[in-house]
């Protein structure tokens, strides 16, 4: 199988934007290596995925272009397929979970697409999409199994080779494929020697797997904080890009994620979903194993406001900077307001509290606090915890 990045390159000029790379110093200490962030997350409709969705349907024949076009997704390649079918003026319908983020849907719909909410995944949600191409005639844009969608997704590779040309790595994330595979191809035609590394939630990798055994096989999960790259079986057309290359593909946990996040949008100022921030996620997982100057691919930056409400606190709460802590106190007037000033003297704050007056293990006159205290980072944990066994209290840390 041939692909035309080139020629995709070509077709998207003045569609699609060259978004920019911006060097990243606080990824770049974590990571042990210079770091640049290619930021996709400032594409249109907010995703690489118009790259993709564009491509494949500018190639459409007028006749294939009157039948309209169909296209699964839990919200990205959904704004994409959306926003190229308004600038080529095609009508489309898109089947997303029932679950997909609300500002994706909104998105999608605004874009001028009609939008139908089913099943749990993106998988169930192709199922309905081939029904409905099988019924109407419409043409499946899938997200990314077609050589036209890998093509134009692999437009970025050729933009960084251009904007970092001493690149030695790019990390990719991988859901079902499209990206990597394109990124792999166009570096495979203009870099040979840079090395790919995908990146996969560890409750959404089926690749690792499907590598090993040179087919694509389920993966046992689909459980991720990640819905962007939640896809339970590769593509069959970049998993032979990816195959025949011998793509490395690594796992992060849902705590690198959303550390990654975090990172991205303290020190880079940018503003990434869970799926757009794996790459950074396994560049703080593994440091010092990748070989600078890396390219970190920032995928996508839709993400729901309550998502990232989730995600900030996980984050939070992975680096260190939340403490869960559990102290037994006299169940007297004043004696919990005694204990909050302790934990402020030792510089914490707290952010939520419960008591509990049962207990088998407390005296009559006991009773237990729980509670949830923003700190400075894992060092300050351990200065609060002290200072209160220091003035007396029996506590213990989650």
């Amino acid at each position: 199988m041939s692909l035309d990045v080139a020629a995709a390159a070509r077709l998207l000029d003045g569609v699609a934007e060259r978004t920019p790379v911006q060097r990243s110093r606080a990824v770049s200490q974590v990571a042990g290596a210079e770091v640049w962030l290619k930021c996709e997350n400032l594409q249109r409709a907010g995703s690489f995925k118009i790259r993709g969705a564009y491509t494949r349907m500018a190639r459409l024949t007028d006749e294939e272009r009157a039948r309209g076009v169909v296209a699964a997704s839990a919200g990205n390649h959904a704004q994409g397929v959306a926003l190229a079918a308004r600038i080529l003026g095609i009508e489309a319908y898109v089947y997303m979970p029932v679950d997909a983020a609300l500002p994706k849907i909104a998105a999608t719909r605004d874009y001028g697409a009609h939008v139908e909410l089913v099943g749990t995944s993106v998988d169930e949600a192709l199922v309905h999409a081939r029904e409905h191409a099988e019924r109407t005639g419409a043409v499946l844009v899938h997200p990314f199994d077609h050589p036209d969608v890998v093509a134009g997704q692999g437009t970025i590779a050729l933009e960084i080779a251009e904007q970092v040309p001493d690149v030695a790595t790019v990390v990719v994330p991988v859901g079902g494929g499209g990206l990597a595979a394109g990124v792999v191809e166009a570096l495979a035609q203009v870099r040979p020697d840079v090395r790919v590394v995908g990146v996969q939630a560890a409750r959404a990798a089926a690749y690792p797997a499907s590598l090993a055994v040179h087919h694509p096989v389920p993966a046992l999960e689909l459980r991720t904080m990640a819905d962007g790259i939640a896809v339970g079986l590769p593509g069959g057309v970049p998993f032979e890009v990816l195959d025949r290359h011998h793509l490395e593909v690594r796992t992060v946990s849902e705590e690198d994620i959303s550390r990654a996040v975090l990172l991205v949008a303290e020190r880079a100022k940018l503003l990434v979903e869970p799926s757009g921030a794996v790459a950074v996620a396994a560049l703080m997982a593994a440091p010092g194993t990748f070989e600078g100057p890396v390219v970190a691919i920032l995928s996508g930056g839709n993400i729901d406001p309550q998502v990232l409400l989730h995600v900030v606190r996980h984050g939070l709460a992975s680096a260190g900077r939340f403490l869960a802590l559990r102290v037994r106190i006299d169940d007297r007037p004043g004696a919990l307001a005694s204990l909050l000033q302790d934990i402020a003297e030792a510089g914490g704050n707290v952010m939520h509290l419960t008591h509990a007056r049962t207990g088998s293990d407390l005296a009559f006159d006991q009773v237990t606090v729980s509670a949830q205290v923003e700190t400075k980072g894992p060092e300050h944990c351990a200065q609060v915890m002290a200072h209160l066994r220091a003035t007396g209290y029996q506590v213990q840390g989650d």
